[in-house]
């Protein structure tokens, strides 16, 4: 993949394996600063064991995650990415036991030692970023809907300024109205950052809303990457089945 600017992350040659079974066979992958890549994929295709591989959380047998142009290769390297990194869960996975304000600020907080003041400032701020009043910052994450708990997890995303924001199906168990509103303010705050962004997704409104280019992972391989706007003339079977959700074709369901 030809890049007119340096990727800032890149998985070369990737594998990784759970005991038997065989997750990822080779996968390469690059994202540039400021460019939204969509991993589209059927269940069990490896799209979240990438994404942990990407991060450290998971340690290939074969092949290399370079970031920044630097091979991430030790626990220095790993902390380096992760500190330059955001993340948005599946769930959200926000601490119950803590306020909003300090979910939004959890790692400047408690990580990095940042008083609670000038945190809670920071966490107000974020909070605006993503469409949520000062009010809010008070109250606990079973208080909120999903919609408003997703937007705190974008808030906690985002609140480092991060070069890369890793998204783990973002709109899961949204409506198809808060889903959308969702995608806008990740669109609004990827642009807005200048980040590079990875996402998973089953939803394919949300592909279309967030993506730049896409790549299908099948088989733990990357079998085609393209821009957005071909996703419906791909020429690839695996890409049109999955694209239109037909049960026949090469990708098998998962049953």
């Amino acid at each position: 993949m030809n890049f007119s600017i340096k990727p800032i992350l890149e998985l070369r040659d990737v594998h990784k394996a759970f005991g038997p079974k065989q997750v990822l066979r080779g996968v390469d992958l690059a994202v540039a600063p400021g460019q939204s890549l969509v991993v589209i994929g059927g269940s069990g295709a490896g799209k979240s064991v990438t994404i942990k591989s990407a991060l450290g959380l998971v340690t290939p047998e074969k092949g290399e995650v370079f970031f920044d142009g630097e091979l991430v290769k030790n626990a220095k390297g790993i902390e380096a990415l992760r500190r330059r990194t955001g993340m948005l869960f599946q769930d959200g996975a926000l601490f119950d036991s803590l306020t909003v304000w300090e979910n939004v600020v959890f790692a400047p907080l408690y990580r990095d030692g940042m008083g609670r003041g000038q945190a809670n400032k920071l966490a107000i701020e974020n909070l605006a970023k993503v469409r949520l009043p000062a009010s809010a910052a008070e109250l606990r994450p079973s208080e909120l809907s999903g919609g408003m708990q997703k937007r705190v997890a974008l808030a906690r995303a985002i609140v480092a300024k991060p070069d890369l924001i890793f998204f783990d199906e973002p709109t899961t168990g949204l409506d198809p109205i808060t889903a959308d509103a969702v995608n806008n303010l990740i669109v609004e705050q990827v642009k807005a950052l200048g980040a590079a962004a990875v996402s998973i997704t089953h939803d394919m409104a949300s592909v279309r809303k967030i993506a730049d280019e896409v790549a299908m992972l099948h088989e733990g391989r990357i079998i085609w990457r393209g821009p957005v706007s071909k996703l419906d003339s791909s020429g690839s079977p695996h890409v049109d089945q999955f694209v239109n959700g037909r049960a026949e074709g090469p990708i098998k369901p998962a049953i």
